[in-house]
């Protein structure tokens, strides 16, 4: 009879992750979503490297506006579906402390996930979110930036 390791109490095999830390799926599900944020603001970045070069972008989980209840159309720099902020861009200024602040983008997670069945849904609505701040920052019309824009 062997007496079982501490890891392996009963006798069920070793405990542990079963995937590898450094592979892609074991990522959480902010981690994934992050990544997919970058690889759709990569595109925009590889097109536009000297107007965007002083631009962040950050994700939040949720929204934290304060907005009027009965706001039912947006400024252009906030990217909405219905009355629900899905993005915005928030321009450079300066901060509580009098220090400069750089232009961001903020993306907000869940209301983007929650619009998503899957994956290739969720690349598509980044893509399209991401194209129409890039533009409210720019200035432009976001179909100028990506044809295949459409509101």
């Amino acid at each position: 009879m062997s007496i079982p390791s501490p890891r392996n109490r009963r006798g069920r095999g070793p405990r542990g992750p079963l995937l590898p830390p450094g592979t892609p799926r074991h990522r959480s599900v902010s981690q994934r979503f992050d990544a997919a944020v970058v690889d759709a603001y990569t595109q925009l970045l590889d097109a536009y490297p000297d107007q965007l070069r002083n631009l962040d972008v950050a994700v939040d989980t949720v929204p934290r506006m304060r907005l009027r209840p009965d706001m039912t159309v947006f400024p252009e720099e906030i990217a909405a579906d219905g009355p629900v902020p899905l993005g915005r861009v928030i321009p450079a200024g300066v901060n509580s402390r009098g220090l400069p602040t750089r232009a961001r983008i903020v993306i907000f997670r869940k209301p983007v996930e929650q619009r998503c069945v899957g994956v290739g849904e969720r690349t598509e609505l980044l893509r399209h979110i991401l194209t129409q701040l890039v533009a409210a920052h720019l200035n432009m019309d976001p179909a100028d930036i990506d044809p295949r824009f459409h509101d």
